[in-house]
């Protein structure tokens, strides 16, 4: 990563920067909303820190969802899964953006780390097709096992009919 772990306001930020400086891809506190880029392959091992070290204590995710990027100019990969992360003890929040590309949607499940990650990582899945790998129930939640796709992709088709539900043709 390119700059100065002091330059961020947020000390969350701060140190994440100091302890993988090498890891974090980018950082920023746009908008007042402190984050940070970390590849996929290192996710579990960052995230797991955020929540064990003493000054971060991310006891909380908030949410963790998934983005379709294609066709953002400023993009990474096509994918990426967002975690929003709080400690209530702390009071302060974090968001981590892990790029996951196009011809390998796959990410290392966070339901070890935080329990929650368990309906998350299975919406995410039925919207975008992003598998986590190691995730004790990866099934559908929100659509039944015929659906055909992944609705919130960009690329998906708005009149799409689906084997289930609609006129039949």
């Amino acid at each position: 990563m390119t700059g100065d772990a002091a330059e961020f306001r947020s000390a969350a930020l701060r140190k994440l920067v100091e302890l993988f400086p090498d890891r974090v891809l980018h950082a920023h506190e746009q908008h007042g909303d402190a984050t940070a880029v970390v590849p996929r392959e290192d996710v579990l091992e960052v995230l797991q820190v955020l929540r064990e070290d003493v000054d971060l204590d991310f006891d909380m995710l908030t949410d963790e969802c998934g983005v379709d990027r294609d066709g953002h100019p400023e993009r990474h990969e096509r994918f990426e899964v967002v975690c929003h992360l709080y400690s209530t003890r702390r009071s302060h929040r974090l968001r981590v953006r892990i790029p996951v590309p196009e011809s390998d949607p796959v990410i290392d499940s966070l339901t070890a780390i935080w329990k929650s990650a368990n309906w998350f990582e299975r919406e995410i899945w039925d919207m975008y097709g992003i598998r986590f790998r190691n995730h004790p129930d990866l099934r559908r939640l929100l659509l039944y096992d015929q659906f055909e796709g992944y609705p919130l992709r960009k690329d998906y088709p708005m009149t799409k009919r689906q084997p289930l539900v609609g006129p039949k043709n």
